[in-house]
């Protein structure tokens, strides 16, 4: 080494002692009465996988219709939201199983005929799961299609059941067709 890095790996050797004296030095360990960051990290996992398989369950129920098993997985305080374009009928906040069941499904169903359907990721932590994929579909009042867009769902879950569902997705293409002139 020559005598120019030898003065500068000290100093960087210095500085980083410093920073992680500065920092408490060594990782925490824990005390007896508290949980350590590892030990918390585990659980988190733990709970992300029982909240992606609870997701995965009503996210499969929700693709094949399946209201029973919706109706079993949904918190009776449950919440299903989906942005998009106010002017389209199942676009918006729907609270309650009874609200969901009655008005939404009703509206999505008679307003959109899902034809194609991927689900490509899928990831939770803790009490909150992710799906991303993509999908196409046909727009019934006017018979336009969408063309494939993007999508992505946040689900919350909490003592087994899905508290909120939270649905993005392309949705200028969905009004697009929605809107679209039969006319044409």
């Amino acid at each position: 080494m020559n005598n120019f890095m030898k003065p500068l790996s000290i100093s960087v050797l210095a500085a980083v002692a410093i920073t992680l004296s500065a920092c408490g030095g060594e990782r925490h360990k824990g005390d007896a009465g508290e949980p350590s960051a590892k030990s918390e990290m585990r659980s988190e996992f733990k709970q992300g996988q029982r909240t992606l398989k609870v997701a995965e369950a009503f996210l499969t129920a929700a693709g094949s219709g399946d209201g029973e098993t919706l109706n079993t997985l949904m918190a009776d305080d449950f919440v299903w939201h989906n942005e998009g374009d106010a002017t389209i009928p199942w676009i918006g906040n729907w609270e309650g199983k009874d609200v969901v069941f009655g008005e939404f499904m009703p509206a999505f169903g008679a307003g959109l005929k899902t034809t194609s359907w991927t689900t490509d990721y899928k990831m939770a932590s803790g009490n909150q799961a992710i799906f991303m994929g993509k999908m196409s579909a046909i727009a019934n009042n006017s018979g336009a299609e969408t063309g494939e867009f993007s999508w992505a769902v946040r689900v919350h879950v909490e003592d087994e059941k899905v508290k909120s569902w939270n649905w993005f997705e392309d949705s200028f293409a969905v009004s697009q067709a929605y809107h679209a002139d039969i006319a044409e």
